[in-house]
């Protein structure tokens, strides 16, 4: 999802709003996504890899454009300013959901003002310290987080960050996916999927030897639990094809981050020796976007957010990246 910049939980705080009644639009969610809840909650994993077509080649209507989402930490100072008038901005723009950059108490009234202005709000980035410290002062606690969590009304919470000298070996890493199972746990027990949103990082080999981070997520994430939220951007600069990446978790993806890659960036596992300028605007970079999407359909992904951790016109950018998928539509 980020650079640095954006790593502490809590950076991100709009301008006080008082708490508006959004109560009937709460009933009206959970009456809408009651049938089937169940089912999914405890879908087995899918088989799906060996039977997936190539999608590159299909000239059908694109999925997903009619409820695309927009991850707000593409706008985030835009909300620190007006946070009401970037939401506008958004849904003038034609996006159908927002994902919110934090589960805290000022997300509560971000998703209120988002369904005010028309908005689903699915999904939501928890405090990753809950996960891989939660010990430690100011961290928000698993607990807290499905709490607030319920009150919004999500679907899915993403755990999406693991701090430099908590990753950097293989039984560190297998630490962390026993913990997410936990966590994924009481997700679960509230009616919610837990997803690990990935960087590039994970690519990288481990204790000198041939596995990475994401090798041990994929073989230690409980699949009844655990679902990944898939950024082909950060797969694609961290060495790894994202369309190959899809195939392989068939069935255990239910989200995708929708960003593009400047051309000839080549790999780079350390998310802050990323150039801002290799973020690039949907259609402007070399990942296939509609095939990633068409895809997506193919092995049960649920949601697409567009995401742009950096740009230097962020209104703009997410109007041209909209723009692009209209046209490809069909």
């Amino acid at each position: 999802m980020t650079t640095p910049a954006k790593l502490p939980t809590g950076s991100h705080r709009s301008r006080q709003h008082a708490a508006p009644d959004w109560s009937l639009g709460r009933r009206q969610l959970f009456a809408a996504t009651a049938v089937g809840l169940t089912a999914w909650l405890a879908r087995p994993l899918q088989s799906l890899a060996d039977d997936v077509a190539d999608s590159s080649s299909d000239n059908g209507p694109l999925p997903y454009v009619d409820r695309i989402g927009l991850q707000l930490y593409t706008v985030r100072d835009q909300m620190k300013a007006d946070a009401e008038g970037t939401i506008q901005a958004i849904a003038k723009a034609g996006y159908r959901q927002v994902e919110l950059m934090s589960i805290d108490d000022d997300a509560i009234k971000i998703a209120a003002i988002a369904r005010d202005h028309g908005l689903m709000v699915h999904s939501a980035f928890m405090d990753f310290g809950g996960i891989t410290h939660p010990d430690r002062d100011g961290v928000i606690s698993v607990d807290r987080t499905v709490e607030i969590a319920e009150r919004i009304g999500l679907r899915h919470v993403v755990f999406g960050y693991i701090a430099r000298d908590e990753r950097d070996s293989v039984e560190k890493c297998q630490t962390i996916a026993e913990n997410a199972n936990r966590a994924a746990e009481k997700t679960r027990a509230a009616g919610m999927r837990m997803g690990y949103h990935n960087h590039s990082f994970e690519f990288a080999k481990l204790d000198g030897g041939a596995k990475t981070a994401f090798d041990i997520f994929i073989e230690r994430f409980d699949p009844q639990l655990m679902d990944f939220e898939l950024d082909v951007f950060w797969v694609k600069i961290g060495g790894e094809d994202p369309i190959a990446m899809m195939k392989k978790l068939a069935g255990r993806i239910t989200q995708v981050h929708l960003k593009d890659l400047k051309a000839d960036v080549g790999t780079i596992n350390d998310e802050g020796q990323v150039p801002a300028d290799a973020f690039q605007e949907l259609g402007d970079g070399v990942i296939d976007m509609p095939a990633i999407m068409r895809l997506a359909k193919e092995i049960g992904v649920r949601e697409c957010h567009v995401e742009q951790d950096q740009s230097p016109a962020p209104i703009d950018s997410i109007n041209q990246s909209i723009q692009f998928l209209n046209q490809k539509r069909s």
